[in-house]
């Protein structure tokens, strides 16, 4: 009986002992959801209802939420470069990053998952900016006068021909109006380069100002607003207008914007300032964001809510933090 228990026992051991070392198909991984309270990001937009950040060491963040939880998104490779641009075609699934050492990362579901495009950590140019034109072309610029274009949706890049005024100037950022008729790039220098054919042809604005431009943006009056280093913006009423500079009560860089449904222009920049302009940006006023960092981006994603980006982490727009919960009507039934 002892015996037969024995063997009994045996085997049983045995079984497990099989079952514990045989290949097994592991369950699939839930996407990591992480905190973005100390992250540096250099970007943050929206296409659908889905936002993306992206920033240092090479890291892109989507939610679906409208920013309660962040997912990160598949790279098939892990650069450790800095991000700092994303566009998306129309379709909002197909889209670009761009970043440092000219690396180009491409998604063709909405930011889910990306596949490497080109680096070169040797000699690639940083790529500071990218946009789809109304032709379907895609277009990249950033330093030392590196312009590249697409017209097989990013499966090759060629020169974008660009004035020969702009030698080795640094580009910083590519907009447009929202009919995709008016373009302009941005840069170093004063640099100011012009499309009025959707981007069909680009001509050098003349110069008005000798420092650095970090963005542009189209006004709701049909002019534009560029801004930059040490509290310079321009207003330009209308194409072919002449500049005409802003007034802002400190030498604040500033490096995104938004625009309130009201109409109201919100500029993020450093130390955690913020440009408020409500008159088509010609003069603004400041207010302070949460602690002290670099304010990069922002985006709106409702009429009075939205994120900014920064070298700290991505916070809630206004500033005072997501609107707190009214307090409960005194006469109200319990």
């Amino acid at each position: 009986m002892k015996t037969a228990v024995g063997i009994g026992a045996a085997a049983l051991v045995a079984f497990a002992s099989a079952l514990a070392f045989a290949p097994r198909t592991p369950p699939p991984l839930a996407p990591t959801t992480i905190g973005v309270e100390r992250s540096h990001f250099n970007t943050v937009t929206q296409v659908g209802d889905r936002l993306l950040a992206a920033g240092a060491l090479g890291g892109i963040l989507y939610s679906d939420d409208k920013g309660v939880t962040w997912t990160s998104a598949k790279l098939s490779q892990d650069r450790q470069a800095l991000l700092v641009s994303i566009a998306f075609a129309p379709d909002k699934k197909t889209g670009f990053a761009v970043g440092h050492e000219g690396w180009m990362l491409r998604t063709k579901d909405a930011g889910s998952t990306w596949e490497e495009v080109a680096f070169s950590k040797e000699n690639g140019e940083p790529l500071m900016s990218i946009a789809r034109l109304p032709s379907g072309d895609w277009i990249s610029v950033g330093a030392f006068g590196r312009a590249i274009a697409s017209k097989d949706n990013g499966q090759t890049w060629g020169p974008l021909t660009l004035p020969a005024e702009v030698e080795d100037k640094h580009m910083n950022r590519i907009a447009s109006t929202e009919d995709g008729k008016n373009w302009l790039i941005v840069g170093e220098r004063g640099l100011v380069i012009k499309s009025t054919d959707s981007g069909e042809t680009w001509q050098i604005e003349p110069e008005f100002y000798n420092g650095s431009f970090y963005n542009a943006m189209p006004t709701r009056e049909g002019g534009w607003l560029i801004y930059g280093m040490r509290g310079n913006a321009f207003v330009q009423t209308a194409p072919g207008e002449q500049w005409t500079k802003s007034t802002i009560q400190a030498p604040i860089s500033f490096f995104g914007h938004a625009q309130e449904k009201d109409g109201t222009i919100v500029l993020v920049g450093q130390g955690s300032m913020l440009g408020m302009s409500k008159d088509g940006g010609k003069t603004f006023t400041l207010q302070r964001a949460k602690g002290r960092a670099t304010l990069t981006d922002i985006v709106l994603t409702g009429p009075d809510s939205g994120w900014i980006s920064s070298d700290a982490g991505l916070q809630p727009f206004p500033p005072s933090q997501a609107k707190a919960a009214a307090p409960a009507d005194q006469g109200a039934k319990q």
